[in-house]
């Protein structure tokens, strides 16, 4: 019998609109989602939201609030933790213009956006 290779993704602002419908159609492929809100009551919303669907056997909620390093250093944590790998990352979510100071001497400046 072959072995099933489970896969895992992240989908940032997935509470609603698109990411909402990215994360159903990860689940209904068989894919482990990690479904990300900045807002803790609405991402608890949309993930009840899908299992009164029936889809949520593969889905579970994570806060994130992608201007934040340490909220991103926890759900980096959270993801090494309880699956050790992730294949899928759908940045969803959108900053502009943030600058993260990672050491004493060096920053990271992102912008997420085209002209």
């Amino acid at each position: 019998m072959a072995e099933v290779i489970k896969r895992y993704a992240v989908v940032t602002w997935a509470n609603k609109g698109v990411g909402l419908e990215i994360c159903k159609q990860l689940d209904q492929s068989g894919i482990m989602v990690v479904l990300i809100a900045r807002d803790e009551k609405r991402g608890l919303k949309a993930l009840e939201s899908l299992k009164h669907s029936g889809l949520s056997d593969y889905l579970v909620f994570h806060q994130l609030d992608v201007a934040d390093p340490e909220s991103i250093a926890f759900l980096a944590d959270f993801v090494k933790k309880q699956f050790g790998k992730l294949d899928i990352l759908v940045n969803n979510a959108a900053i502009l213009g943030a600058t993260f100071f990672i050491a004493p001497g060096i920053e990271v400046c992102w912008l997420n956006y085209l002209y």
